[in-house]
């Protein structure tokens, strides 16, 4: 399986490919680099991601593994805009389930930052996150949103 890795603000991360889809995106810096034309768009719209400049990743190919509830809360993750965030219930009423079942979901996403699990807070804070440094990243991406959104409007990248 093809993957990428690159240098990020909030720790070193792996892009896998997989079929002409992206199908992981993993902390840690990967042991096999092998750059497909995908992984190398990718790691483009990622070094502009973390260098505050707004990027889209909706368009891209994605095929994560997971149940069908997952896979319904992870699309509706990716409907959340740059910038923004949503609660727990409210995407449990957008995608079905409960608060809990979707911080499940969350836990479970197989490709953070691309599906963006972070922008979801629970209705009393800023609530959990199991990616890179756990909340520390969670906050850190967040501000990374928000001072982009701030810099400049949201734009297409190759």
């Amino acid at each position: 399986m093809p993957q990428l890795s690159l240098h990020t603000p909030v720790g070193a991360v792996t892009v896998s490919e997989e079929d002409g889809a992206i199908v992981a995106l993993d902390w840690g810096w990967g042991r096999d680099q092998s750059a497909t034309p995908l992984l190398s768009r990718v790691r483009e719209r990622l070094h502009a991601y973390f260098d505050a400049q707004p990027v889209r990743f909706d368009d891209l190919p994605l095929a994560p593994a997971g149940t069908p509830y997952r896979l319904r809360v992870w699309q509706a993750l990716r409907a959340i805009p740059p910038g923004e965030t949503r609660s727990y219930g409210e995407i449990a009423r957008s995608a079905g389930g409960s608060p809990r079942s979707v911080g499940g979901a969350n836990a479970a996403n197989p490709i953070p930052v691309l599906i963006p699990c972070h922008r979801v807070l629970a209705s009393t804070g800023i609530g959990g996150y199991s990616g890179g440094d756990g909340l520390a990243t969670k906050r850190a991406l967040l501000a990374l949103e928000r001072s982009a959104l701030i810099a400049q409007p949201l734009r297409d990248t190759p």
